[in-house]
């Protein structure tokens, strides 16, 4: 069976998608699907940790899902999305490319990025 990934259901890249709903104070349920060993320097603002291989999304509610580039949130994210769980996206390209496209010279300081130790 073949699912279709679903990034966001606006069409926009993710990162600009994620980026105008946190800005606009309508933020989904973000997930880091990392294991806490290997979360890196970066997560964005008010994230939760995955909560082991059985967690589920709730719901009702949009859930994004993230990790450093991306793979291991669209595995989640298609693995529940075949589950049913259809509000549940993958932040497309990971922090990495969220980070790389959010350019603060162009749309402010607050880009909801939290560097770790900093």
């Amino acid at each position: 069976m073949r699912v279709k990934i679903h990034y966001d259901q606006d069409g926009v890249p993710g990162d600009a998608a994620l980026f105008r709903r946190l800005r606009e104070g309508d933020p989904p349920v973000l997930v880091d699907v990392r294991p806490a060993s290997e979360a890196g320097e970066l997560s964005l603002a008010g994230a939760v940790a995955a909560g082991g291989p059985g967690w589920t999304p709730p719901p009702d509610r949009d859930v994004v899902l993230f990790d450093d580039d991306g793979a291991a949130a669209a595995a989640a994210a298609t693995r529940l999305q075949a589950a049913g769980y259809s509000r549940v996206r993958a932040l497309f390209g990971g922090l990495a490319l969220y980070d790389f496209a959010l350019d603060p010279a162009v749309v402010g300081d607050e880009v909801f990025l939290v560097r770790r130790g900093a």
